[in-house]
């Protein structure tokens, strides 16, 4: 199995990297307004990211990720689910450090599956590029989220492009803290993902660690960002940061996008009024 690059030397604590939200941004450009992003602020209307070329052995489209070391994806706010609690269909923006969008993705699931099935449901997303064409087909099927069912664990197949699988992000069994593995088309394990006990946090960041499959050394985060309270009150719309080796082969980085994904919905997207409440309560 190869070896994955480590973070690069002479940065603190061996990480590729600060967490995304604490990066610092270049300057806009003249004439854009800043707005927030991933590190801080980003020029507003930046447009996409241009295309860079592509390295060799790089599935067509995934040459993107070859130039980046950070990623937000911005999940986008539906007014009809906001107001009615009607499940539609997720839309994400995937962007870059300086607020070009990388990619966009879009869940592809029936009404009736989003509806009755919640956050437990299985799901397709399909990760578009400018010119909306599908790079990347991320599926997941239904499986039992309870830690106490070690035998049917969370699993997201990652293809790119669609019918070519590139990796696995799979489900660790753990009684305490979520964990995961990012796995090679072989199932090879070559990065592991552990988060924190507790995944509810008011007003703060929920941090889930990257790591060589062997656990020596941090190698990245996924960071769940608190987004405001009306968003987080009233929708599940929610915006991650994710940091890697900018020398990481991109099939790990497209992998490791899958798994934000997979994260999202296990326990993120759980948009009940239950939990409305909770976070209301906690404000007044």
């Amino acid at each position: 199995m190869a070896d994955y690059p480590k973070a690069q030397s002479g940065e603190k604590g061996g990480e590729p990297g600060a967490p995304v939200a604490m990066q610092p941004m270049p300057s806009a450009p003249p004439g854009t307004a800043p707005v927030p992003g991933a590190q801080g602020m980003v020029p507003a209307g930046a447009g996409w990211m241009p295309a860079p070329q592509a390295p060799a052995n790089c599935p067509p489209g995934l040459e993107y990720l070859a130039q980046v070391d950070q990623l937000l994806i911005k999940q986008k706010v539906e007014g009809l689910e906001a107001f009615t609690g009607y499940e539609t269909n997720n839309k994400y923006e995937i962007l870059n450090s300086l607020g070009q969008r990388v990619f966009y993705a879009v869940e592809d699931t029936c009404c009736c599956t989003r509806n009755c099935c919640g956050h437990h449901r299985p799901w397709d997303i399909k990760i578009l590029n400018n010119q909306s064409k599908e790079v990347m087909h991320l599926s997941r099927g239904l499986r039992c989220n309870c830690c106490m069912c070690p035998c049917c664990l969370q699993k997201v197949t990652v293809e790119a492009p669609a019918g070519h699988t590139i990796g696995y992000v799979s489900q660790a069994w753990s009684m305490c803290k979520p964990q995961f593995k990012i796995q090679t088309a072989n199932e090879d394990t070559v990065l592991r993902i552990k988060g924190p006990c507790c995944t509810w946090n008011l007003c703060g960041e929920i941090e889930f660690d990257v790591s060589t499959a062997d656990e020596t050394s941090f190698c990245g985060r996924i960071t769940k960002q608190w987004s405001g309270l009306a968003k987080e009150a009233f929708t599940d719309a929610d915006n991650y940061g994710i940091s890697f080796p900018i020398d990481l082969d991109v099939n790990v980085k497209a992998v490791l996008i899958g798994a934000v994904f997979l994260i999202d919905f296990m326990y993120f997207e759980n948009n009940t009024k239950k939990d409305k409440d909770k976070i209301s309560k906690a404000v007044h």
